[in-house]
């Protein structure tokens, strides 16, 4: 099994990823293994660096979703092959996803005034930020671009102190 521990955690390592944000979901997909005696894969996944608290079996399938994932949370996953005995490979290369979803305002800055939105994106995607102070008028204060790679982004909203009251949207494109 020597051989295909090392062809395995080469093709993980480009592990893709797509998703959708309303449904908390992820779709893992890699190609399959040359060597002969593979009778299936499992992914192993959960929120902390190398320590997997979920295991599902994928079979002989080269795609595996994975769903009620928790909005903002950075998942991290890893598989194994395993042959027909039962006989399992060490994990591959570790591959991480934040879960889109989560939306965290913090406190205004005491200097600016200027409260920080947080929130995480995904590639293929832009967002606007939006606000109001009526709940009825949204006006765009604030956009991405179209955005390359799965980490969180940051919005400071230096015109919030010129309102007494202020709320966000976040709309996904």
């Amino acid at each position: 099994m020597k051989y295909l521990v090392c062809f395995f955690v080469s093709v993980l390592a480009g592990l893709a990823m797509s998703q959708n944000a309303a449904a908390q979901t992820v779709v893992l997909d890699w190609n399959p293994s040359v060597s002969a005696n593979v009778a299936g894969y499992n992914v192993y996944y959960g929120t902390n660096s190398g320590n997997y608290i979920y295991e599902v079996d994928a079979g002989d399938a080269t795609s595996v979703t994975l769903s009620n994932l928790i909005c903002g949370a950075t998942y991290y996953f890893a598989a194994t092959a395993y042959d027909t005995n039962g006989d399992e490979s060490p994990f591959s290369a570790e591959v991480s996803f934040i879960e889109p979803g989560a939306f965290c305002i913090s406190a205004p800055d005491p200097t600016t005034g200027a409260p920080s939105l947080t929130f995480p994106v995904v590639p293929g995607h832009w967002y606007e930020v939006q606000a109001t102070s009526d709940l009825q008028n949204w006006t765009s204060i604030w956009e991405t671009d179209v955005e390359t790679n799965n980490v969180w982004t940051e919005f400071d909203d230096a015109d919030a102190a010129n309102y007494s009251q202020r709320f966000y949207r976040l709309v996904t494109h």
